[in-house]
């Protein structure tokens, strides 16, 4: 009884401590800041305290501050510190001007929720060090719980050079150790807008990505976003164990180079589903996902992706060394892919020794226009190697041919392949009447991931030949395929799985 009031005690001192602090332009550093009457005018004594549990900073709607917000402090389980806006009006807007290295730093911190903030970072090219809109950054601190980024306006950060330059991000973040590894437990990020990052959108890195001294982050959650004319890639968790990435739009990326809409690097066990991707344009790569070196585990399904020219989907490692475990059981199905590739691409690509490749159950349509391999599996520094492709439907008015190279192990049954395809694998149990999809071609741009179910252009016809002649994966195989089919229906809904991403329900 004694132990039960004390806690109860503490936690309401706890909660009596938790103060709320104004930011306005037309305040004085001079006050106290805990009213609105009384705010502070500029990110100066915001930087300079170290905030308690429970603490709210509020910007004024309206506002404009430049330079870097950088506060100091934690909350703690269940009062975390918030940084949010007071008042009517636009979202207050944090400006670095390209003269930090983020407008907002949260560094060595945790139990922290931002909100409605608009953040900008834009200024002249700079040749060296760290440009983002907002910097999450661990070093030396151990496990940081409860990091939330929630309806942030990111735009416009400027940078320089390729991804490897780390300039240009519109939300990053890194964990890092010499004595203490360090990483994140309870990172969100969602219903924020992106526009314009020089390099990527949201991009995160881990000094402990290598399999000696594997430290992942977990409890990583990315979704709702949108993320526009990214200069590389939309959405790149690195060193994160069961990431789930999930409802984001990216639209077009890789406007200034290699990129690609979402891929996860060096990471286990990666969902990516119910995500649009459309509109990449880049010199290399440019595909809408990828399942990339020292992955294991990824799982892409129910994501729709078109317009793409560098393909659809991309699973990559080189070949094996001591920090990578290669790229092993990536799981591409019902999905929707509509004219990637553009000319001498490819809508599927595997390179390098990566093993247990399972593409099933997606639904492809290559318009007049594509000229592409469907799929190619070729070398780096490795082969490769027990790559699967069943189940799938493939409508082609373009070209599609086949690449396999050298590659070992490949099975390829039970997958419908309409239109002008050159030399396919054979497969005596592959369908090539018409397909009967209800208007191949027509997906176009949906603009609300909630809306992916309402793709209807390719449901499958009560009359088409596919229903009931796919290969139960389940029972054959003995593969986990999930509970549902890309529309939400349940599988099987007949005797036997369909052909494709739509499992027809009468």
């Amino acid at each position: 009884m004694q132990a039960a009031f004390t806690l109860l005690l503490f936690l309401s001192c706890a909660t009596a401590r938790a103060t709320d602090y104004y930011v306005s332009p037309s305040g004085d550093d001079a006050n106290a800041g805990t009213a609105p009457r009384q705010a502070w005018k500029t990110l100066a004594p915001v930087n300079a305290k170290t905030f308690a549990p429970g603490d709210r900073i509020l910007f004024e709607a309206g506002g404009r501050w430049m330079g870097q917000l950088k506060p100091q402090g934690s909350g703690a389980e269940g009062q975390p510190i918030a940084l949010d806006r007071f008042g009517d009006g636009p979202l207050p807007r944090i400006e670095g001007e390209g003269e930090v290295e983020a407008a907002l730093y949260l560094y060595n911190v945790e139990h922290w929720e931002v909100r409605s903030l608009e953040i900008s970072n834009a200024g002249y090219e700079v040749k060296e060090g760290r440009r983002c809109g907002v910097f999450i950054h661990l070093n030396d601190f151990g496990e940081a719980h409860h990091i939330v980024l929630d309806s942030l306006l990111v735009r416009d950060v400027s940078g320089w050079g390729s991804h490897n330059s780390n300039s240009g991000d519109g939300i990053a973040w890194l964990n890092e150790g010499k004595t203490t590894p360090s990483r994140f437990n309870g990172l969100r990020i969602e219903n924020c807008q992106i526009a314009r990052p020089h390099l990527n959108g949201i991009w995160g890195w881990s000094q402990h990505w290598q399999r000696p001294s594997w430290h992942p982050s977990i409890n990583v959650v990315i979704r709702n976003n949108l993320v526009e004319d990214a200069g590389m890639s939309g959405i790149v968790p690195v060193g994160c164990d069961g990431a789930l990435v999930e409802h984001n739009r990216i639209v077009r990326p890789s406007r200034r180079g290699t990129g690609i809409g979402i891929w996860p690097w060096s990471c286990d066990n990666t969902i990516i589903q119910f995500n649009e991707v459309s509109g990449s344009d880049g010199t290399h790569d440019g595909q809408a996902f990828d399942s990339d070196w020292n992955c294991r585990n990824s799982v892409f399904q129910y994501n729709y992706s078109h317009d793409n020219k560098g393909g659809f989907v991309l699973v990559c490692t080189s070949g094996l060394k001591e920090e990578n475990a290669g790229c092993q059981g990536t799981v591409v199905r019902y999905n929707i892919s509509e004219n990637d590739g553009g000319t001498a691409k490819q809508v599927i690509f595997v390179v390098g020794p990566c093993n247990d490749t399972r593409i099933y159950n997606n639904t492809i349509y290559a318009g007049p226009h594509i000229n592409a391999h469907l799929v190619e599996l070729a070398d780096w520094e490795g082969l490769p190697s027990n790559t699967f492709f069943h189940n799938n439907l493939v409508y082609a008015e373009g070209k599609l041919t086949f690449a396999f190279g050298d590659s070992t192990n490949n099975h390829f049954t039970h997958n419908a392949l309409f239109g002008a395809i050159v030399d396919p694998p054979a497969d005596s149990n592959s369908v090539t009447a018409d397909p009967q999809l209800t208007k191949p071609g027509a997906g176009g741009t949906l603009g609300d991931t909630n809306r992916l179910q309402t793709l209807d252009a390719y449901r499958l016809r009560s009359s088409s030949p596919l229903i009931d002649k796919g290969l139960d994966l389940r029972k054959e195989l003995g593969w986990d395929v999930g509970t549902r089919d890309y529309f939400g229906n349940a599988l099987p809904a007949g005797a036997r799985s369909d052909i494709g991403a739509h499992e027809y329900t009468p």
